[in-house]
């Protein structure tokens, strides 16, 4: 599981490298090769390979019958790349990506469970929940 909020900078070649405790979060099993994918709330998501393949099971599960799913199925598997970290636990976010989620220099990583967001620091202010206020009445709104 991964969680916390980590402050990085996006070089100017569009390569990251994950802090450590996000890295040593990532199963052994799951090798140097994680899924990338352009999110709905214009941010980015990456997964741990295993976490990826249960996702696309279910994506996969889904009737190539029925024009809604095959609509479903084409657009989820054209917003997601394979992305391998080097030595120093970095990698390459492909410039369309870095597009999507209006990434530049500032960029935020969220564990999120099983994932990671990466959002553009301007951005994630505008999708996130900032007072303690508000924070308590979505817990018991949706907790409860």
């Amino acid at each position: 599981m991964f969680n916390s909020q980590y402050e990085c900078k996006l070089d100017p070649k569009g390569r990251l490298v994950l802090p450590s405790k996000i890295k040593g979060a990532i199963p052994e099993a799951n090798g140097s090769v994680l899924m990338l994918q352009k999110a709905a709330d214009r941010c980015l998501k990456l997964y741990p390979m295993v976490e990826f393949r249960k996702l696309e099971s279910k994506i996969n599960a889904l009737s190539d019958f029925n024009e809604e799913t095959r609509r479903l199925k084409r657009s989820f598997f054209t917003r997601i790349t394979e992305v391998e970290l080097d030595g120093t636990g970095r990698f390459l976010i492909p410039k369309t990506f870095q597009e999507h989620a209006g990434l530049e220099k500032d960029v935020v990583l969220i564990g999120y469970g099983s994932q990671i967001e990466i959002w553009s620091a301007e951005r994630l202010d505008d999708s996130a929940i900032l007072t303690d206020a508000e924070l308590s009445q979505q817990m018991e709104k949706h907790l409860s």
